[in-house]
């Protein structure tokens, strides 16, 4: 895990040569009308037809081959500390690669983030789309205040002991995707939950360890928090896990109590429109408003 953004690098010319290490961010390098800059992408990025051609997949984002990025002489690395590995990202740096190790843990960061992109190309097509999407974001920011927000969860995974007990991990308030909710129109159950190590330490009453260096930001929870949190509205995510309609329909039997079953507000959701930020973020505030309103 690395703790920080690093500034993006000083470049004395526009990048010719771009890997990007982070799908969201590949779809924004297209979606701005810079993809043809792009020569490595992972095997996760999704590019088609006239765009893929000449472009290089150097592996996924948490095994991605140093020597084939390295091959490809890249001007610009672009990574994130979530998606990629810490000792890739430190090995393109010593040999020299320019690497922009982006983070944003808001909206606003990740809009930051795309208007980066925009002056390094000195794209004004670019720049154009990105000034639609800020007023996209001033109309969500203007939603009527007077509308209360639905208090909503939203695992991004689950897991199973051995004794069949479930867990699902969520995210707090440090994170894009609680951010982009919010602005969206909803209320995060578990906003103030930080994690907690070992994994048991979450349910079972053990010591948490003290650590300064782990990621506290994503929560795990088990059916008795759920329950205590009376979520208004349930988002399950296919990605990073894959929540499907099996899921959906155990989440409707096992949390029948809750508003969000009551009410039929139990949905699944491309878990893009949560988790990536960047070009996406105009896709999230056409879709997530709806799913989260009264």
């Amino acid at each position: 895990m690395i703790d920080q953004r690093w500034q993006l690098p000083d470049l004395n010319r526009v990048p010719g040569r771009v890997v990007s290490l982070i799908p969201s961010m590949t779809a924004s390098l297209i979606d701005l009308g810079l993809g043809s800059a792009l020569v490595g992408i992972t095997d996760y990025c999704q590019v088609s037809g006239s765009t893929a051609d000449g472009i290089r997949r150097v592996g996924g984002p948490k095994d991605a081959r140093l020597a084939d990025i390295l091959d490809l002489s890249p001007d610009l690395v672009i990574a994130n500390p979530e998606e990629n590995a810490r000792p890739l990202v430190e090995q393109l740096n010593q040999a020299g690669v320019p690497v922009w190790l982006t983070f944003p843990k808001t909206v606003r960061e990740s809009m930051d983030d795309l208007w980066a992109l925009a002056k390094i190309f000195h794209s004004k097509n670019a720049a154009l789309a990105l000034r639609i999407l800020e007023d996209s974001l001033q109309l969500a920011h203007l939603a009527p205040s007077d509308t209360p927000p639905m208090h909503y969860f939203c695992p991004i995974w689950q897991g199973e002991e051995p004794d069949g007990r479930l867990w699902w991990m969520t995210f707090n308030a440090d994170t894009y995707c609680h951010d982009l909710l919010r602005i969206c129109g909803g209320e995060n159950v578990f906003a103030a939950r930080q994690r907690r190590h070992p994994l048991a330490a979450n349910w079972d009453g053990m010591v948490a360890e003290e650590t300064r260096t782990r990621d506290l930001r994503y929560p795990v929870v088990v059916e008795d928090d759920i329950h205590a949190a009376q979520p208004e509205v349930i988002l399950l995510p296919n990605e990073p896990f894959v929540f499907g309609e099996d899921h959906q329909r155990m989440f409707q039997s096992v949390f029948a109590d809750t508003p969000a079953v009551k009410n039929g507000r139990v949905f699944q959701v491309d878990g893009r429109l949560i988790t990536w930020h960047g070009t996406w973020l105009g896709k999230s505030l056409a879709e997530l408003p709806r799913l989260l309103a009264e």
